[in-house]
Formats: structure tokens, sequence, C-alpha cells
């Protein structure tokens, strides 16, 4: 944070570093919201500029990229694929909490995380390809579906906010890992519909409120959302998976009481 005295007035304002493209500025901003997420993108700049010869070998060596790439033509382009995968390959080498404050720091962090590199683009590009994979299927599924306008308007909405084009870039590392489990729940799902479609609606009936709710809260920010609007994104996926795949499992118990007393919580 930075204090300018003004005559009588004081202002305040919070440097950033900020991704220029070829080289990284510093600039100062209003909020410290804006400077921590501008800041965070401008650092990954800062780490690629000394690591060119690196994401050049990344980007011409990612395990499957060409078959994901077909996968991906109608979220996006090839480049924007790939630019996911390295800039989250950066972040998971360099980025992590808490973030390098000064040259010393920055010097350790890219001699610790420039070893693993290499590896970590790989693997990304490998969880994208599997993810990317899962969903072509769901959308060759779903096609079969065409005379249930509910059940796929459902899906469709799911799959849109799982797989923007920047799905890679705006989904936490923590929840990415997920998305292939949340695919083949809709396969599971799709499945069990033909033979019981009541089953199916009665269960769509009682999440239907509680997406409503958290897009009307989500509604009331603009940018980051809080972390405990967060989380019940990710806990409405979860219960997704334990309504129409249970059988699938979670990775802590779900039902519609628990997120009752979570949202209560979080309104408290």
């Amino acid at each position: 944070m930075l204090e300018l005295r003004r005559g009588a007035h004081t202002l305040i304002g919070f440097p950033a570093l900020v991704d220029k493209g070829s080289v990284v500025d510093v600039e100062v901003f209003d909020t410290a919201e804006e400077a921590a997420r501008l800041h965070r993108s401008g650092l990954r700049r800062l780490f690629a500029l000394q690591l060119r010869e690196q994401i050049r070998h990344a980007e011409k060596s990612l395990p499957g990229f060409q078959q994901s790439a077909m996968l991906f033509l109608s979220l996006g382009t090839a480049e924007i694929l790939r630019t996911q995968i390295i800039d989250a390959a950066l972040d998971r080498a360099f980025l992590s909490e808490p973030l390098p404050a000064d040259k010393a720091a920055f010097a350790q962090r890219l001699a610790e995380g420039k070893p693993r590199f290499q590896l970590l683009a790989a693997e990304v590009a490998r969880l994208a390809g599997q993810i990317l994979e899962g969903y072509a299927q769901v959308q060759k599924k779903l096609a079969g579906f065409k005379n249930q306008p509910e059940l796929t308007a459902d899906i469709r909405a799911q799959l849109q906010a799982l797989l923007p084009a920047q799905f890679i870039a705006q989904t936490p590392a923590a929840q990415i890992g997920h998305f292939p489990r949340y695919l083949q729940a809709i396969l599971r799902r799709l499945d069990k519909f033909r033979a019981d479609p009541e089953r199916d609606a009665q269960l769509r009936a009682q999440l239907a409120p509680w997406l409503s709710r958290w897009q009307r809260e989500a509604a009331q920010y603009r940018g980051t959302l809080p972390q405990r609007l967060q989380d019940l994104r990710w806990l409405l996926e979860e219960l997704r998976v334990s309504l129409f795949a249970q059988e699938l499992r979670t990775p802590m118990p779900v039902s519609l009481k628990r997120l009752e007393k979570v949202w209560a919580q979080w309104e408290g």
C-alpha cells in the first residue's frame, strides 16, 4: 500500500506488477482487490519472460495436444487452449502462496520451480485432454435426448458453467481435477434417465432452488466472488454427483441438509 500526500489530502494506492506482453510494468490501483488480481498475472509474465526457451519446448511437446485442440474447437481456438495450459503450469510451478515479494524471493522461486515446469505443463495438458474427452462424450450422448428439453437445458447450463472457453484459467487447481468425475456423473445420469425419468425430474426439482439461489447471490458481485460463495458453487457441483451418480462418491459428505446448514452459516 502507498500513501501519497497532496496538500491536506492523503491518497492511498495499491501497487501491482502489470502484464504488458513483452514487458512487465508497475502501476498503482485504487483497490487492493484489483491490484492483487493484476499483480498475479504480472508476476506470471515476469516468470514467463525468464523461461522463454522452456516455454517454447513445452508448447511443442504437450501430450495429446492436437486431439485436445480438436475437441476444444467448439469452445475456442488451439491458441487459447495452449495459452491456458502454459499459464496453469506457470501458476503451479511459481505462484504458490505466499507470492515472492522481492528480487531474492523471486530468484529462489524461479530456481525451485524451473525443474518442475515441463512436467507440470505435461500434467495440465493430460488433464485438459481428459476433461475435453469427457465433454465430447457428454455432448454426443446428450444429442440423443432432444425430446427432453428440461433435462437437456439443465445439463447444458451445467456444462456452460463448467467449461467456458477459459475453463482452465478460471478454475482453481484444487477443483479442476474433479472435472472428469463431474462429466462422468453426467453420463451416468443420462443412462439412469432412460430407466427412470421421473426420479431424475424429482431430483432436478430439489436442486433447482439452490442453483437459482446461488445465481442470485453471485449476480450481486463483479469480478472475483467471495471465497464462501466459491465454496458453495463447488458444493453444488458435488451435490449433483451425490444426487445423480452417487456411486462415483464425493470427497466430502454432501446432501441437501448439509447445503442448508452451510448456507445458513454463510448468511449468518
